[in-house]
């Protein structure tokens, strides 16, 4: 019987390595996207601990602008897919090929082999050509006529998505978003940001000016280190139990799965260190429980129709489950 290897733990100098290059990206990605640090450091955490993000808004919100920024920031191979309704799966993943120069039969490439890939307007494209991602989102290779095809390590997909209620959009099958770790919207920016990103001279939007700040190398390094960040048997018992507070509410369909809440402990780890600590705390659950269950959580048709939310039945757990105390066993 082989033995389980866990992760070694983080040392002080790999945090404090972490938290300065966070803080770097954040500030390359800030000259680009003014007044939104909370949704970049959000989508950062979620890069770094190797899951995708989905960005969900109105159009001309800076969604695009923020993928592109992150993506030149990250540095590595970046490639953009503009999703649309006649797109097809092979146009994604890639096909095989004949050349007639040989007469062999080759794997061309599609734009999923980069590091990050920007997939634009993710939900105009048909639940087909969606689900041409599932595999490379979880397994990180793609299957074309049986053979396996890695891609890049690491691999991010920046998503987004205008409100299902616009035309031409398709719902993202649940399958589909489960492989998303976060879920994130940018949203207006407040009075005093709006003004600086309306005045003339301004650097926002202005992605070829920000710089690049890392490499794939490092992010998969730090990553690495990060994943063996300790989290105590307290606090995964409470993401356990919001967890079950949400999949046992009656107005919940579906809850989040296992897998959501793994999700969650390893954004955890790697929040924690953006923060400076080694170590998770209640309020680090409270920070990102939202952006990560919520779009895991499908609710019945009547609670729809009521007018509840994923979101707000999250928070409402968040608010019924007691966060657990330091002197308890």
């Amino acid at each position: 019987m082989t033995a389980v290897v866990a992760p070694f733990s983080p040392t002080e100098d790999d945090i404090a390595e972490f938290r300065r290059l966070h803080q770097r990206l954040g500030d390359a990605v800030e000259s680009s996207i003014h007044g939104k640090r909370g949704v970049i450091d959000l989508v950062l955490v979620a890069t770094f601990a190797g899951g995708h993000v989905l960005l969900e808004d109105i159009p001309g919100t800076g969604k695009t602008t923020l993928a592109r920024s992150v993506a030149r920031a990250l540095g590595g191979q970046v490639r953009r897919v503009q999703f649309t309704p006649d797109l097809l799966p092979s146009d994604v993943t890639g096909t095989t090929v004949f050349d007639p120069r040989d007469g062999q039969i080759r794997f061309r490439p599609g734009p999923v082999f980069a590091n990050v890939v920007l997939a634009d307007e993710i939900n105009r494209a048909s639940a087909k050509t969606q689900s041409a991602l599932l595999e490379v989102m979880e397994e990180r290779t793609v299957t074309v006529d049986g053979a396996a095809h890695p891609v890049p390590d690491p691999f991010v997909v920046i998503a987004t998505q205008n409100p299902i209620d616009l035309d031409g959009t398709y719902r993202l099958p649940e399958a589909q978003l489960d492989r998303f770790l976060v879920r994130t919207s940018l949203g207006y920016p407040d009075a005093e940001h709006e003004i600086d990103v309306l005045r003339p001279g301004s650097t926002a939007g202005r992605v070829a000016d920000v710089p690049v700040v890392t490499t794939p190398d490092e992010v998969a390094a730090l990553a690495e280190r990060l994943s063996g960040l300790h989290v105590a048997d307290l606090l995964l018992r409470y993401v356990r139990d919001i967890g079950l507070a949400v999949r046992t509410d009656p107005r919940v369909r579906i809850g989040a799965s296992t897998r959501g809440l793994r999700s969650l402990v390893r954004c955890l780890q790697v929040y924690a260190a953006a923060q400076g600590r080694n170590y998770v705390v209640p309020s680090d659950v409270q920070r990102l429980a939202e952006s990560v269950l919520a779009h895991r959580t499908v609710l019945t048709r009547d609670a729809v129709l009521a007018g509840h939310t994923a979101g707000s039945i999250v928070q409402e757990a968040l608010e019924t489950v007691p966060p657990p105390q330091p002197d308890q066993d």
